[in-house]
């Protein structure tokens, strides 16, 4: 096979051996040829005339797929090995440029390969702007800053550095350690003043932060809670500016007033620090709420009043005993005692991981009564003991249906 020659036609008279049948190769070439051009006009097998001129090589009548000549066309007078070269090469041409089903697949491959690549760009790209969009925000806001650009109401309430700052420190707390579920979120009106009255415990008042979290994130009109802290909270150096810049504001009937004329949500806790600083063996069991004065400032300014109730901020901080002494060189409520504090240190400050729900319950109207209805201290009894009632029953209901207390 080595050794074939390409005879081309019409270059020069076909040679004839004896018996006048054209000479073959040694791979037959000459007979493919012959049988392909037939003889020429005039010429009879067995003469020894010149042959006349050869006839055209007729088209090929089929082609197999992929554009390749079946086997009764000669590939052009090619024959053996530059035959095969030829057909390889062939083949290699159509499968780059997709026309077989190999090529049709390794086509669809490249553009499913190019899509792939495009959607990954186009991530990357989306990754890349939305981080610019983050540092231009950053840098934005942190000029604002410098600059003094930004706005805080009559109130010291910062609401800017509250959602960016505030809430993204305590967000962590509140979805991963303390882990908090919430229900009746909805209870809140979207519109309006409303003054959401809850339960108060854990020693230390993370209760009221989880709250203000709560409605913060969950809420679907956006509404912020304002809180009504106590007096304590003012006076430490720290803690009163963040207080304000949180939107907390001094507990007293004129500050909660004005900002539910406003058309805000405020939070009171009016166990105070008999229900923050009460021992373990009575948590869950809420203590006096004071002389109502939470009711008359709803009743002045026309606005329900939101139950809430909170399982799992007792267990945080097991308060087993009350240093009086300690207390009263502090000039604080109490000092607590607990199985790690102060026995450990600043270790044993760190809050156990308890699982908490926060649920806010049905709102209790205010609108329907009178202006006078202010001054009636029966009806204020009877509002506060409904109120305290309701937190009460559903703070047992809670626990009933709490598996643990860290899960």
């Amino acid at each position: 096979m080595a050794d074939a020659k390409v005879i081309p036609f019409g270059d020069e008279p076909r040679r004839r051996g004896p018996g006048g049948r054209p000479k073959q190769g040694k791979d037959g070439a000459g007979k493919r040829g012959h049988a392909a051009a037939g003889p020429g006009p005039g010429t009879g097998a067995g003469q020894g005339r010149k042959p006349g001129p050869l006839a055209p090589v007729p088209e090929p009548e089929a082609s197999v797929p992929g554009g390749l000549p079946d086997d009764d066309d000669p590939l052009g007078g090619l024959s053996g090995t530059a035959a095969a070269a030829a057909g390889a090469e062939a083949d290699d041409a159509v499968r780059a440029a997709g026309g077989g089903p190999e090529g049709a697949a390794g086509g669809g491959t490249g553009a499913g390969g190019g899509a792939a690549g495009a959607e990954a760009g186009d991530g990357a790209d989306g990754g890349r702007s939305g981080w610019e969009r983050r540092i231009a925000g950053g840098l934005a806001f942190l000029r604002r800053r410098v600059t003094g650009d930004y706005e805080i109401d009559e109130f010291g309430y910062d609401k800017e550095l509250t959602d960016q700052v505030l809430m993204s420190l305590i967000r962590p707390i509140y979805e991963n350690y303390f882990r908090v579920d919430v229900k009746g979120i909805e209870n809140i009106p979207s519109e309006g003043g409303a003054l959401v009255v809850a339960n108060h415990s854990g020693t230390l008042p993370l209760d009221g932060l989880m709250m203000q979290v709560a409605v913060h994130d969950n809420h679907p009109g956006d509404r912020h809670l304002r809180l009504l802290a106590a007096d304590l909270v003012f006076m430490l150096p720290v803690v009163n500016e963040l207080a304000r810049k949180a939107g907390h504001t001094l507990a007293c009937a004129e500050d909660a007033e004005r900002l539910l004329e406003r058309g805000e949500v405020v939070g009171v806790m009016p166990e105070g620090f008999k229900g923050i600083g009460k021992p373990f063996g009575d948590r869950y069991k809420l203590q006096r709420f004071g002389r109502g004065g939470f009711v008359s400032t709803a009743l002045r300014a026309g606005v329900p009043i939101v139950p809430c109730s909170i399982v799992g901020a007792e267990e945080i901080y097991p308060m087993v005993g009350n240093s009086k002494t300690l207390a009263r060189l502090l000039g604080i409520p109490y000092f607590p005692l607990t199985p790690t504090f102060p026995w450990l240190g600043p270790l044993g400050a760190l809050p156990l991981p308890t699982k908490w729900t926060i649920q806010f319950g049905e709102p209790i109207p205010t609108d329907g009564y009178p202006p006078e209805a202010a001054e009636d201290p029966m009806l204020m009894f009877n509002l506060t003991d409904q109120v305290r009632e309701q937190i009460q029953h559903t703070l047992y209901k809670l626990l009933v249906q709490r598996r643990s207390v860290f899960f």
